[in-house]
């Protein structure tokens, strides 16, 4: 059996003026993977990639540790805990944040919602009737981001589904373009291409595509894009193969059975969705079952059964 966890945001203090950025502190993730270590072994990426049908039809238990987003603060916070409990993990990057130079989008709404109320955003976004949610996609943006206030949640779900991505795209980078300096943010919030490197020489380096899109929502040809062209840059850049995706939102409608048919035929032996629950060899390898961090013992939201 396969367990997943996922993590994003990792520092050692979250306080804004509107919280909309969450994540775990460097002691509270030393403590969880202390605390999973007593319930399984941690497999390495190049390991997991080898003996792929050993590892998840064993009875025993094994943990797999990945991150999203290739976040500086994951080089700095995270992987020091790792090397010291030697504890190997990967790191799924966009392509975008190197190849472009540009700030993700959904990394510029982290920010601005930090900065700007709620109600300011869902102001501006409102004043196009198209935007209008119904009852329930309320209902599923809760469902889908369970963590957040009904209100941050419909937002989200407004932003990431219901608009088109040009139109997200300008409204935000209209916003952020006001309130930030988009190379400054590039080079405090993302690692660099030289930890890029270090990680995949170790087997410690995967996707999470090119523009961090829903790609399940995309057409053929866009989703080939997004699959082909963060691989083959990754691998330029790092002189080293890049076997695993994760697709990003890794909902449903984001991570569809032609999503790993074409991550397949793109060359990824594995990937990972965000659907919960642990793989047991029922699942299709490019379909992978991944936990939150914080629905994993020692999470903030584990309820032993």
């Amino acid at each position: 059996m396969l367990t997943v966890s996922n993590y994003h945001y990792i520092r050692p203090h979250f306080e804004a003026k509107y919280p909309s950025i969450f994540g775990i502190t460097p002691a509270v993730f030393e403590n969880q993977l202390k605390v999973l270590r007593n319930e399984g072994d941690f497999v390495h990426p190049k390991d997991l990639v080898a003996d792929f049908d050993s590892i998840i039809n064993s009875k025993s238990n094994y943990h797999f540790i990945t991150f999203d987003d290739g976040l500086k603060e994951q080089w700095d916070y995270a992987l020091p805990i790792l090397d010291s409990l030697n504890i190997p993990a990967i790191f799924f990057v966009n392509s975008i944040n190197f190849d472009e130079e540009k700030v993700t989008t959904v990394h510029k709404i982290h920010l601005l919602r930090s900065i700007l109320a709620p109600h300011f955003m869902v102001e501006k976004l409102s004043e196009s009737d198209s935007n209008a949610l119904s009852s329930e996609e309320k209902t599923k943006a809760q469902t889908i981001y369970r963590y957040d206030d009904p209100e941050s949640a419909a937002l989200k779900y407004l932003l990431n589904f219901k608009m088109s991505f040009k139109e997200q795209e300008v409204f935000i980078d209209r916003l952020f373009q006001a309130y930030y300096d988009e190379k400054s943010v590039l080079e405090s919030l993302y690692m660099s291409k030289e930890n890029l490197t270090h990680l995949a020489k170790k087997g410690n380096l995967g996707s999470h595509t090119h523009y961090h899109y829903p790609i399940g929502l995309l057409p053929k040809e866009a989703i080939e894009f997004e699959l082909k062209h963060s691989k083959h840059f990754l691998e330029n850049l790092t002189q080293s193969k890049v076997d695993m995706v994760s697709y990003p939102y890794g909902t449903p409608e984001a991570s569809t059975e032609e999503v790993a048919t074409l991550a397949k035929n793109c060359g990824y032996h594995l990937g990972f969705t965000t659907q919960r629950g642990s793989n047991v060899g029922t699942e299709n390898r490019l379909l992978l079952n991944r936990f939150d961090c914080n629905d994993l013992p020692g999470g903030k939201s584990y309820v032993a059964s």
